[in-house]
């Protein structure tokens, strides 16, 4: 894997070192304007009877060495091995570029036992995302610490096709193609027109 810039931003892209989140809507990856901002962190914690407590932050050790890869996949091009996150560390997500999908596909790594979250819902997630093209990290809330929330019907469409259905606690992994992910790239990310994306997501809460 190449190296991490943790300042470029994901289908979810980082604002400022503060902790605002600029969540790009899937219909309009072709240019840099967001729909929405969040608080990456205190907004999970929320009370209301329709909402659902999640952590306040996301683990930034490294994965044990010589874990076993809980997803293995082979694209159309290249191959990913996905660990998930545990309480005490990140995911670990091992790509031989470059990587490519035909077809968006999810796999659950660990059930969670919380309310299933609707495909409208607002999410509190832990996050990393992979450029298939060269495996580089372009986003992490991992390294960060911190957790984001952002309404689901305002991603990306390969990030909200991760995460509905889901339930509460569950770790993910997603090999999202270009057309559910960026079409026409993401400069800022460091995201060129054609590129695959691949996340390892933990869904810590919903409301």
């Amino acid at each position: 894997m190449s190296g991490v810039n943790s300042s470029r931003t994901l289908g979810v892209l980082l604002a400022s070192s503060a902790s605002l989140v600029l969540v790009l809507s899937g219909c309009s990856s072709d240019n840099d304007t967001p729909s929405a901002a969040t608080s990456s962190s205190a907004a999970s914690s929320s009370a209301g009877s329709s909402s659902t407590a999640a952590a306040e932050s996301c683990p930034t050790a490294a994965p044990e060495s010589g874990a076993a890869a809980e997803w293995d996949l082979d694209g159309d091009t290249g191959s990913i091995a996905v660990t998930g996150s545990t309480d005490d560390a990140a995911p670990l997500v091992t790509v031989e570029a470059p990587f490519s999908v035909a077809e968006t596909q999810v796999q659950t790594l660990q059930t969670g036992d919380g309310p299933v979250v609707a495909a409208d819902a607002t999410v509190s997630v832990c996050y990393m995302g992979v450029n298939g093209r060269d495996g580089s990290t372009f986003d992490s809330s991992y390294e960060r610490g911190a957790p984001v929330e952002f309404p689901l019907d305002g991603v990306v469409a390969g990030f909200q096709k991760a995460i509905a259905g889901q339930t509460v606690g569950s770790t993910i992994g997603v090999a999202v193609t270009s057309a559910d992910g960026y079409p026409n790239g993401q400069p800022r990310a460091g995201i060129q027109q054609g590129d695959s994306l691949i996340f390892a997501i933990k869904v810590l809460g919903v409301s």
